[in-house]
């Protein structure tokens, strides 16, 4: 049996408009395929940070003008930025399949994850979505939206948070799996899942929330054997002492190590620190786990010593 790998594509990577994205999807394809054609079976997830919050806010500046347009709940906006960047992936990864006459498939899949209700993350929202505002715009923006709540996000910016509670189990594995088994590249869990509460009627019900991208793809890797993970981000390695003299870019971190330095504080809350923490959560799982942080142009070197690798 091939080598499984889950490459996580970070929302943020992915552009701020349809054709940002269609672009940079484009480029990243060749890179995806390359791991097919060396002999390793993927499955692709993605961010939908800057997506899922576009979606949302024009539904609801539509409904401002518009009564015929409704308010969109957050897992609605969910399967809808699941069904578009999917499309985008789609199309470009078998556009590259068939330029290199491989017979492999291509499948997005609307992936429901689990989540418990009674998670403390709902009544502390951290997760950002969305664009960046100033101040000023994010105070007239909670004047406007007042159940809304904007934090400020790794001196970028201000911007929406949610509630993200933790994933518990992938509805869809299966169905992963089977797909997985008939050659087929499969595009799960995109924005983290449609998160999904299990009802006293045995049902699967959507709640109103944002998984990390990162924690569902650790899960999503976990619960399908894989024996790779890769975060595909904006940099090519994870540093410490970021943005100072002395910042350092790490080659590799035990699990250990990685812990130690987020104990230091080294990640940021809203970017590094969840990515680093999802790496160290799959690879505890099995000592022949592997995970790799770096950037999407670089997922080429992955398995030749480019990134930050995690092992134990």
């Amino acid at each position: 049996m091939a080598d499984r790998i889950v490459i996580a594509l970070g929302g943020n990577a992915l552009g701020n408009t349809p054709s940002e994205q269609l672009e940079k999807i484009r480029a990243a394809a060749p890179h995806l395929v390359s791991l097919i054609a060396e002999g390793y079976e993927i499955i692709v997830t993605h961010g939908n940070g800057p997506q899922v919050g576009m979606i949302s806010s024009a539904f609801s500046e539509g409904a401002k003008v518009n009564k015929k347009i409704p308010a969109m709940p957050l897992p609605e906006c969910t399967a809808m930025s699941e069904g578009y960047i999917g499309y985008h992936l789609q199309q470009e990864i078998l556009f590259e399949l068939r330029k290199r006459n491989m017979p492999w498939h291509v499948s997005s899949m609307i992936t429901q994850v689990e989540v418990d209700k009674s998670d403390p993350a709902f009544s502390n929202p951290t997760k950002p979505i969305g664009a960046f505002f100033t101040r000023e715009e994010a105070e007239q923006l909670k004047h406007e939206y007042p159940d809304k709540t904007f934090k400020e996000d790794s001196g970028r910016g201000y911007r929406e948070v949610v509630a993200s509670p933790a994933p518990k189990s992938i509805v869809e594995r299966d169905s992963i799996l089977n797909l997985l088994d008939n050659e087929f590249i499969v595009i799960a869990c995109g924005g983290g899942g449609i998160p999904v509460a299990k009802e006293s009627d045995g049902l699967y019900r959507g709640v109103s929330a944002v998984i990390d991208k990162d924690r569902a793809a650790a899960l999503l890797a976990s619960e399908t054997d894989a024996k790779y993970l890769f975060i595909l981000t904006a940099v090519d390695r994870v540093s410490i002492n970021f943005g100072k003299e002395n910042e350092k870019e790490l080659a590799q971190m035990t699990v250990k190590e990685a812990l130690s330095y987020d104990e230091a504080g080294e990640f940021g809350e809203g970017s590094m620190r969840p990515k680093v923490l999802s790496a160290v959560e799959f690879v505890k799982g099995s000592p022949d786990r592997i995970a790799v942080i770096t950037s999407l142009e670089n997922a080429k070197n992955a398995m030749s010593g480019g990134g930050t690798k995690i092992t134990q």
